[in-house]
């Protein structure tokens, strides 16, 4: 009987190179799992920032719904552009990138007149000043090395006087074990190390990385990228969603914070 090599879970450093190989590995095998466990909660066209379900048409942190229109956008991390057909429908013109070939043809499965362009998010193939806004919903910053450079990427592709939100789970979230109930609301870690948490293969090859930044980490990240950070928001639980998985749930939710959304500007 062949047995299959269960990933090794692990702390320790990574880089970039070996970093963004590990993401696009990864969300190349994951992506159609990840689509038919999450489709439902992301709909088709529905801008929703993170884990909690806080649309955008109601939080608004990219400026008002009714403002949108006619500015380009560019969302990063853009998975199947659920974000973007959101956008596209408030008549914006967005663009949707992401590192996974994979979860770009759920893209295309959807549907939608979106450009879809496949890079990395350290290296973004656009001239300056093309957009006048960037976004991003858990996609691209947790998984790089350097979150400052891709930052400066971004701001440079912004138009001066642009904005640039994205969300991340809280920093706070490392210092817990990733369960759902009672035994994920006790500290089994520093919040202060920032040794990446890595699953890897037989040859020890990564597949899998996240990197681990403080509140502070994020705030200066932003700062160093030359961007004035507007808002920083911690979305509460709300009493509809019933919703468990991994280490999301109503129990934590309630308790902890899960998500950290940061507003940007580029003056």
């Amino acid at each position: 009987m062949i047995h299959e090599y269960e990933p090794e879970a692990t702390r320790r450093v990574t880089g970039e190179t070996e970093s963004s190989r590990a993401s696009r590995g990864w969300w190349d095998r994951n992506a159609d799992e990840y689509q038919t466990e999450h489709g439902a909660f992301l709909g088709d066209d529905r801008f929703v920032w993170g884990p909690e379900g806080l649309d955008e048409a109601e939080a608004g942190l990219l400026g008002p719904a009714d403002g949108l229109k006619g500015l380009d956008v560019l969302e990063i991390g853009a998975g199947a552009a659920q974000c973007s057909r959101w956008l596209a429908a408030q008549g914006a013109r967005p663009v949707a990138l992401d590192l996974s070939h994979r979860q770009l043809q759920h893209a295309l499965r959807i549907g939608g007149n979106i450009p879809l362009v496949e890079a990395d998010a350290g290296a973004l193939p656009f001239a300056d000043g093309s957009f006048d806004l960037a976004c991003s919903a858990y996609g691209a910053v947790p998984f790089v090395a350097d979150p400052v450079r891709v930052m400066r990427e971004v701001r440079r592709v912004l138009r001066p006087g642009g904005r640039w939100v994205f969300s991340v789970t809280h920093p706070i979230r490392w210092a817990f074990p990733d369960e759902p109930g009672p035994e994920g609301l006790s500290v089994a870690a520093s919040y202060f190390d920032r040794t990446p948490y890595v699953e890897q293969d037989e040859q020890g090859r990564a597949i899998y990385v996240e990197h681990h930044r403080t509140l502070g980490d994020r705030v200066r990240d932003v700062v160093a990228a030359g961007f004035r950070l507007t808002d920083l928001v911690e979305p509460e639980w709300p009493a509809w969603n019933t919703q468990e998985w991994g280490g999301w749930s109503p129990l934590r939710g309630n308790l902890i914070p899960g998500t950290a959304i940061f507003v940007c500007d580029r003056d």
